[in-house]
């Protein structure tokens, strides 16, 4: 993720104020509590990881990482994005690894 982006983010956040919350960790947060999590299906090609949402209700998520700590990194910035959710609210969001083999993400 872009400097850029992150300094933005937080301009954001701070002009919003601790009180508001986007809009997209409301939705997000109702997702997963009528459907559970988002689910991963990874493929090898090349030199990365592929991942591709399976099952999503409400379209489709792709993104690659070169690792898997890269590859969950960029999932879980997907989903916030998906739901546009600024990178400044991730930790109010929450959204980490959940179900059989960890290919499933949701909000703890």
């Amino acid at each position: 993720m872009s400097m850029f982006k992150r300094a933005k983010d937080q301009l954001i956040k701070f002009l919003s104020g601790s009180e508001t919350m986007p809009r997209g960790l409301f939705e997000l947060s109702q997702y997963c509590r009528k459907f559970g999590g988002i689910h991963f299906d990874y493929k090898k090609e090349n030199s990365e990881i592929i991942a591709i949402s399976s099952g999503f209700k409400l379209g489709s998520i792709v993104t690659s990482g070169k690792d898997e700590k890269e590859l969950d990194e960029n999932i879980k910035d997907a989903i916030l994005t998906f739901f546009e959710i600024p990178s400044s609210y991730s930790k109010e969001a929450k959204v980490c690894k959940v179900g059989e083999g960890q290919r499933e993400y949701a909000i703890a």
